[in-house]
């Protein structure tokens, strides 16, 4: 395991653990989660990271210190780091750390080229019956993740800056063939993660995307005692989000309307009507301000049973 390579991991967790492991080299920790709020191709920038601050701040009421010491000193870091042999990218199978990974991957094209750069993805392990991240891993599992990890080649870092600029961009509807058509990828999460991307547009049947269909589903199938344990719930059986609960309570908080009680966790009549698509909430939650990637959430709608976006035209 050489110094002379430098490890951009997924999060801390990932960071301490092959730090426990005693692996040599340098370690930045990427702290973002890109598949939240509004982003720019130009990873790094100052525009990039005024557009980040100002997501974090309005919806996470992020405070600029905390921002700075969590996030932008650690980019600055990046940045110092430079001439190694090679840069390993670890990173995993959901959505959330995909949609990282193809932005460390657009910002190394732009200011690391022509390094050595190479990828462990963990998801399918042989003998698991689920995907699992990196901190599932064993040593041993570990090792030989990194043992076989995939060296990207350009033409590999110009189709992950390629998807990168497609999710930036104000229209996801290219997201729906272009991320199909390259089966020798080494990116094979990827296509999942993109198509699961695009069911967060809200659905035209209840106004509901994915994820809140998903949140109001597995409260009323579970019967939560508390917030705490719905979201629980939600971490457990997520699959290829790979949300943190952060997020799962900040999206209930935003459809508060659709409980009577959170202890316990009690749909509403509404909450259950738009369950049964028996309403539509498009109107109610409508926000013009909200963004996934470079497009607004709101100016386009997913029909679940065509698999189809369709852009709103007035």
């Amino acid at each position: 395991m050489n110094s002379s390579i430098l490890h951009i991991t997924n999060g801390d967790n990932t960071t301490n653990y092959l730090r426990h492991l005693h692996y040599e080299g340098e370690f930045i920790t990427w702290r973002e989660m890109l598949c939240e709020g509004r982003t720019s191709i130009d990873v790094g920038s100052e525009n990039f990271w005024k557009t980040r601050f100002d997501f974090f701040k309005s919806s996470y009421k992020v405070s600029k210190k905390t921002f700075i010491d969590l996030t932008l000193k650690e980019y600055r870091s990046l940045c110092q780091k430079k001439n190694h042999q090679e840069i390993v990218l670890w990173f995993e199978y959901d959505l959330f750390c995909q949609i990282n990974m193809i932005a460390v991957i657009s910002w190394l094209k732009r200011f690391r080229t022509g390094e050595k750069v190479s990828l462990v993805c963990s998801g399918v392990v042989e003998g698991s019956d689920k995907k699992l991240g990196l901190g599932e891993l064993n040593e041993e599992q570990i090792h030989e993740h990194f043992k076989n990890r995939v060296e990207l080649s350009v033409d590999d870092i110009e189709y992950a800056d390629y998807i990168w600029q497609l999710y930036c961009s104000d229209s996801p509807l290219r997201l729906e063939t272009v991320h199909q058509f390259n089966p020798m990828s080494p990116f094979i999460y990827l296509h999942e993660s993109l198509s699961k991307h695009l069911q967060r547009f809200p659905s035209i049947e209840n106004g509901l995307n994915v994820v809140e269909n998903y949140i109001v589903k597995t409260a009323q199938e579970t019967s939560p005692a508390s917030k705490h344990q719905l979201v629980g719930n939600l971490l457990k059986n997520q699959k290829v989000l790979g949300f943190g609960d952060l997020q799962y309570f900040h999206k209930i908080d935003k459809l508060k309307s659709l409980f009577t009680s959170f202890n316990p966790v009690k749909l509403s009549r509404k909450g259950k009507g738009t369950l049964e698509n028996n309403i539509n909430l498009y109107q109610n939650l409508r926000n013009e301000q909200a963004y996934l990637g470079g497009s607004r959430k709101y100016s386009y709608l997913y029909h679940i049973a065509t698999d189809k976006l369709l852009k709103i035209t007035s």
